[in-house]
């Protein structure tokens, strides 16, 4: 019997060219995400409809919650502190000053606190992105080998597994993390014919069970911790980035989605895509972690 309880429905219609980076802050009872090309950054109060959003100074892939209050975004420009309260933002650190082609695109938080992002080609053509890590020094360190458009990472329950995507490859990966922040043992962990769809944005639950988006897939899946698909939440449109488990219960799938690969036409075929879904689950996420800085 599947874990999914609910079809997935429109709660927020943005028709956005690339809605990525969902996250379910607790200490406001939220979600937060982003659009990329759009420059924004969105925050859904499920309980009240509440729906706030902001202007971001460039493109930014993803916001997470910081520890010191407001949020780590990952902009084209590198890692900057954002505060909802002004809507400023300061810069932190570029991780590649040398690649102004590149931009951070998806992150999460391991249970430590530590920062994991990634960053890729913003034309989605040359090898020139890498997974990193935020060092306790302030620096960041390139820990994956370089392919065109990383995804994740995202860091299984215990903090032992780290699994990260070769999105244009079709390929999962999952590595050994370490405690003080080394990968090792990197392995295929699942692999996804591009006919089938592209994938994106990774997270986990509770289970230690793996949920991709599928760009062009209409489709998220979930796998578990040996790489076994378990099962397929089907879309009305093409392209999921990433989900992320909210709510009270953490069984509140919200999922971003995008629509900037579609014509005019197809657009208008599809009104819904760049839209934000949700849908009901039986086994909840996990707790999410404030980054700490200096870890």
């Amino acid at each position: 019997m599947g874990v999914v309880t609910s079809a997935p429905q429109s709660v927020w219609s943005l028709a956005a060219p690339l809605l990525e980076g969902p996250v379910w802050v607790a200490r406001d009872a939220a979600l937060w995400f982003v659009d990329i090309k759009g420059h924004k950054i969105h925050r859904y109060d499920p309980e009240t409809g509440d729906k706030r959003s902001w202007d971001a100074p460039d493109q930014v892939g993803f916001v997470l919650p910081a520890a010191r209050g407001g949020f780590v975004a990952g902009l084209k420009t590198g890692l900057a502190h954002f505060d909802p309260e002004t809507g400023a933002f300061t810069q932190l650190v570029d991780p590649e000053p040398e690649k102004p082609g590149n931009r951070l695109n998806d992150a999460t938080v391991c249970p430590d606190g530590r920062l994991w992002f990634g960053t890729m080609d913003d034309a989605e053509a040359a090898d020139s992105g890498a997974v990193y890590r935020l060092a306790a020094d302030g620096g960041c360190v390139a820990s994956t080998p370089f392919c065109s458009i990383t995804n994740g990472p995202a860091i299984s329950p215990d903090g032992r597994t780290l699994y990260h995507i070769d999105t244009l490859g079709g390929l999962i990966f999952a590595c050994d993390l370490a405690p003080d922040g080394s990968l090792s043992n990197r392995r295929e962990f699942a692999r996804i014919p591009n006919d089938q769809g592209y994938p994106d944005g990774p997270t986990v639950d509770a289970e230690g069970c793996l949920w991709v988006g599928l760009y062009k897939g209409s489709a998220v899946r979930r796998y578990s911790p040996a790489g076994e698909l378990l099962e397929t939440v089907e879309f009305p449109v093409d392209a999921i980035t990433k989900i992320a488990f909210g709510g009270p219960d953490l069984k509140t799938v919200f999922a971003t989605t995008a629509n900037k690969h579609l014509t005019p036409e197809e657009k208008a075929a599809n009104p819904s895509s760049g839209d934000l879904f949700c849908f009901r689950v039986s086994v909840p996420g996990v707790a999410g972690t404030l980054v700490r800085e200096g870890v």
